[in-house]
C-alpha cells in the first residue's frame, strides 16, 4: 500500500536533518502507524536483532517496507529508537525510560546482540537515576500503566514498586521535606492496583498502622473527592449517579481501598470512617465493606460527635435520611461490650477494663451513670469515675454546661492525686509486709548488746527502705486487680484516650 504523500514528506522533515547526514539514499521504509519513516537498512540492522532477522526472512529479494505499527510507544518511541541506532543524542527521562525499555526489548536491542545497547542504557537509567528519589520512581510507575504487559514481563513494575515502597516508608520515618506528609500526594496520583502493590510493599516493610492510614487517607480524600472531601455534599444528589458508569467506578475503587486498610481498628480516626461509611452507603457497596466499616466505628465509637453520627445518617444533598440499619448496628456493637462483662462474671478486674475500654462515663446520661454506680460488673475505674462525676456537680450546685469542661479538668486532677496515694498506699503495705516477714526469720537470742545492736541495724533499714519508697514512681508498678481491696479502697481509670485525626 502506498504512503500517504503527507505523511511522507512530515516525517522526511522530521528525520531529515539525521538520516541524510550519512549522504546514502535510503532503501527502507518504516511504517509505525500512520508516520512512516525512510530509514538504511544497515544502521537499523547494527542494533536491531528483530528487524535483522524480519529482512533475512523476507520472501521478497529487496525489502523495502517494515511495518512495526505494535512497537510500545508508537512513532514518538520509535523515533527515538532510529536515533539511537544512528548514534544520534537524545534525553532519556523518568517519563520515557520505561517505554524506551519496552521498546526496546520490542526490537531486541539488547546488550546480548550489541554492546551498550538500548536495553542496558535503559536499564542503567532506571537503576542509577529514576528509582534514586521517590519522585522518580512513582513518576516511572504511572508511564508503566500504559505499557502492559510488557512492564511486567520485563519487571519494570515490580522494580518501581519495591522502590516506591522503600522510599515512601523512608520518607515517613524520616521527612526530607515539608510538609511531612508530601510522600502521600505522590501515592495519591497512582492507578489503584499500583497504589495496592505499594501498600503491600510497605506492609512488608513493616510500615506501621498511621503510615499506612496516612496513605491511604490522602488517596481516599484524592480519588474520591466530591463524596470523602466535601463532606456537604453541595451538588451531589442520589440520582447523579443512579446506575451509571461512574458510580461504578468509584465502588469498586472504594472496596479496594478498603480491602487495603491495616489491621488495627484504630488506625484511622472516626470523622474519616463515617465519612466512608456514608460513601458506601451512597454508592451501594458490598456488604462486606460496610460491614468493615461499621466494626472499625463500633471499637473506637467513644471519639464519636453529633456531627460523625449526621454524616453518617443523611444523604450527601441533606435532605432525606439514609437507611439507619448502619447506625443501628454500630450503637449495638459498641453496647454489647458492657453486656459481654455481665455474661463473663467470673472475668478479672484487668479483663473486665479491656471489654469496658471504650466506654466514657463523662458521656453517659445521668440515668446511665447511676446504673453504672450499681453494676458490681463494672470495673472500679468505671464506678468510680460516674460516682465522682455525679459528686463534683452536687457540690458545684449547678447544672450549667459551661462549667463541663472545668470540672472536668478539676476531675482528671483529683483522679490522678487518688491513683497517686492509693498505689503509694499499697506499696507501703507490702513493704511493711516484706520488713515483718525478714524480721520474724531473723530473730536470734542473743546478749543485750547484740539487741540492741541489731535493733539499730533495723531501725536503719527501715529508714532507707522508707527513703527508696518516697523515690517510687507509682505508675511503674502495681497490679490492676483490685479484687483483694476492701470495698472502702478504689482503683481508677488510665487516662482517657483522646482524640487524633490524621492529615
Amino acid at each position: 500500500m502506498a504512503a500517504n504523500p503527507n505523511r511522507l514528506s512530515l516525517a522526511m522533515e522530521r528525520t531529515g536533518q539525521w538520516v541524510f547526514s550519512q549522504e546514502i539514499p535510503t532503501d527502507v521504509i518504516v511504517e509505525v502507524g500512520e508516520v512512516c519513516f525512510p530509514l538504511h537498512k544497515f544502521m537499523l540492522v547494527a542494533k536491531s536483532n528483530y528487524i535483522r532477522k524480519l529482512i533475512m526472512e523476507s520472501d521478497e529479494s529487496e525489502l523495502t517496507r517494515i511495518d512495526l505499527s505494535d512497537i510500545p510507544g508508537g512513532p514518538a518511541i520509535f523515533e527515538k529508537a532510529a536515533k539511537f541506532c544512528y548514534g544520534v543524542n537524545f534525553e532519556i527521562t523518568i517519563h520515557n525510560v520505561a517505554v524506551l525499555r519496552c521498546a526496546a526489548e520490542f526490537l531486541q536491542m539488547t546488550d546480548q546482540y550489541c554492546d551498550s545497547n538500548l536495553a542496558g542504557r535503559t536499564d542503567e537509567f532506571l537503576s542509577k537515576v529514576a528509582f534514586f528519589t521517590l519522585t522518580g520512581s512513582v513518576a516511572v510507575l504511572k508511564s508503566c500503566r500504559r505499557l502492559l504487559p510488557y512492564a511486567d514481563d520485563l519487571d519494570i513494575v515490580r522494580r518501581c514498586v519495591e522502590a516506591t515502597s522503600a522510599k515512601a516508608c523512608s520518607e515517613a520515618n524520616f521527612p526530607s521535606r515539608s510538609p511531612v506528609n508530601w510522600w502521600t500526594e505522590e501515592l495519591a496520583g497512582l492507578d489503584i492496583d499500583f497504589f495496592g502493590r505499594v501498600i503491600a510493599g510497605m506492609k512488608q516493610r513493616g510500615a506501621k498502622a498511621p503510615t499506612l492510614a496516612s496513605a491511604l487517607i490522602t488517596y481516599s480524600e484524592r480519588s474520591l473527592q466530591e463524596l470523602v472531601r466535601n463532606h456537604s455534599g453541595n451538588g451531589i444528589r442520589s440520582s447523579d449517579y443512579s446506575d451509571s458508569d461512574s458510580r461504578s467506578r468509584q465502588r469498586k475503587l472504594l472496596e479496594s481501598i478498603i480491602d487495603l486498610f491495616p489491621s488495627e481498628k484504630a488506625a484511622f480516626p472516626i470523622n474519616f470512617l463515617c465519612c466512608l461509611l456514608r460513601c458506601a452507603i451512597h454508592l451501594r457497596a458490598s456488604t462486606i465493606c460496610k460491614n468493615e466499616l461499621e466494626k472499625r466505628i463500633s471499637s473506637i465509637l467513644e471519639h464519636v460527635t453529633v456531627d460523625d453520627l449526621l454524616v453518617m445518617s443523611f444523604s450527601y444533598d441533606g435532605e432525606k435520611l439514609f437507611d439507619l440499619e448502619s447506625v443501628r448496628r454500630i450503637v449495638s456493637v459498641f453496647v454489647e461490650k458492657d453486656k459481654n462483662a455481665a455474661a463473663h462474671p467470673k472475668l478479672d478486674e484487668i479483663e473486665r477494663e479491656k471489654v469496658c475500654s471504650v466506654m466514657d462515663p463523662l458521656k453517659l446520661s445521668y440515668e446511665a451513670r447511676v446504673h453504672a454506680s450499681q453494676n458490681k460488673r463494672l470495673p472500679v475505674q468505671i464506678v468510680l469515675h460516674a460516682l465522682y462525676y455525679d459528686q463534683l456537680r452536687l457540690r458545684s450546685g449547678s447544672d450549667d454546661g459551661d462549667k463541663v469542661v472545668t470540672e472536668t479538668n478539676e476531675l482528671q486532677k483529683d483522679v490522678s492525686l487518688v491513683r497517686e496515694n492509693e498505689e503509694l498506699r499499697s506499696e507501703l503495705t507490702k513493704m511493711k509486709m516484706y520488713i515483718t516477714d525478714m524480721q520474724q526469720k531473723n530473730v536470734v537470742v542473743s546478749s543485750q548488746g547484740t539487741t540492741s545492736s541489731n535493733s539499730s541495724k533495723k531501725t536503719t533499714f527501715f529508714s532507707s527502705v522508707s527513703k527508696k519508697l518516697g523515690k517510687l514512681n507509682p505508675f511503674k508498678n502495681g497490679a490492676k486487680d483490685t479484687a483483694h481491696l476492701e470495698d472502702g479502697l478504689v482503683d481508677l481509670t488510665k487516662p482517657r484516650r483522646r482524640r487524633f485525626s490524621i492529615s
